[in-house]
């Protein structure tokens, strides 16, 4: 596992998602109990309403996720350069928390700027690899 030394900040990382998903889901929690929504029954599509908003923050995380972990592994065992993965992966992470904070304070201007952040680091995960921007 020595290979995965260079990239303990992207490990690091996916760690910290996986808290801020745990941290989600209590505050969804949290909202649907204090709303005493009734299991089993949708949530209102209102972006004025916090638990609709809770609900989508959550959702949002979920699919970005599996986009994410798909990439990094790719990173990991192509290894690239380590600064440009794991500089990225913070990049994708702030962007998360960022994304989710708006959503939950009904931002929607500068939610859609960090999903924009979370996309780009997503997506320069693999990139430079590919486009020879990798120098080493």
């Amino acid at each position: 596992m020595e290979f995965l030394l260079p990239y303990k900040i992207t490990i690091w990382v996916i760690g910290w998602v996986g808290l801020l998903l745990l941290l989600q889901l209590i505050v969804l929690d949290v909202a649907i109990l204090s709303k005493k929504h009734m299991p089993g029954f949708a949530i209102e599509a209102n972006h004025e309403h916090f638990l609709f908003r809770a609900n989508r923050a959550l959702a949002n995380s979920n699919e970005s996720l599996g986009i994410f972990i798909v990439f990094v592994l790719f990173a990991l065992f192509s290894q690239p350069i380590a600064h440009w993965v794991n500089g990225f992966a913070v990049v994708y992470l702030f962007g998360r928390v960022g994304h989710m904070l708006c959503y939950y304070f009904n931002l929607k201007v500068l939610r859609s700027i960090f999903f924009r952040g979370e996309f780009i680091g997503t997506y320069w995960i693999i990139y430079h690899r590919d486009n020879g921007l990798a120098v080493s």
